[in-house]
């Protein structure tokens, strides 16, 4: 191989391996907010069509959206309308991920009624999702099985333990991580009240 081209190569392929291992590794927050500074630019999901929730409550543009839980149940997020909404974007296989579970499961008990949780697994296959389910308890809540990214594009999560949380009119209040969950719980009071 020419030195010009080996370069390249090797640079790909760095990133490659960089962006397969990287449990958690995170861009630098922009100033003054929990959200990376800079992302790479992503189409959307198309949203659903969805009329108002059963609720009665407006669907937000955030909320048109459905897939698959890990338990192969169809899932329409527009039964979230009208409350805050945390999205918990995890990974199976992911040591983070897995030491947040107690704390989400935690807040979603608590918050049962004022607000939803829904956990959005993705970066492996839907065996190992319902396996990580089982396993840390998590189960008092929807998990969807986003094998194809789709949520995590609609919310331009590029990297798994994150939490995005949309207040009841569906607007993002925060994005971010929560080592261990920690804080979650002072997020929601805040949107509850």
């Amino acid at each position: 191989m020419r030195p010009r081209t080996a370069v390249p190569a090797l640079l790909t392929a760095a990133l490659l391996t960089a962006a397969a291992t990287g449990c958690g590794t995170e861009e630098p927050p922009a100033a003054g907010t929990d959200k990376p500074a800079a992302r790479a630019s992503s189409t959307p999901a198309a949203p659903s069509t969805t009329p108002p929730s059963k609720g009665g409550a407006e669907v937000p543009e955030a909320l048109r959206f459905t897939g698959t839980t890990v338990d192969g149940k169809e899932f329409d997020a527009a039964t979230l309308a009208g409350k805050p909404v945390v999205l918990w974007f995890w990974a199976p296989w992911c040591p983070k991920c897995r030491a947040q579970a107690a704390e989400t499961a935690s807040v979603a008990a608590d918050f049962a009624g004022k607000a939803h949780v829904l956990g959005v697994a993705g970066l492996d296959g839907n065996d190992a999702m319902r396996e990580f389910v089982a396993g840390t308890g998590t189960g008092g809540f929807p998990h969807l099985s986003d094998g194809k990214g789709e949520i995590w594009r609609r919310f331009e999560v590029t990297e798994q333990s994150r939490y995005v949380i949309l207040d009841g009119d569906g607007k993002q209040v925060y994005e971010g991580v929560l080592p261990a969950g920690k804080g979650l719980a002072d997020k929601l009071t805040g949107l509850t009240g």
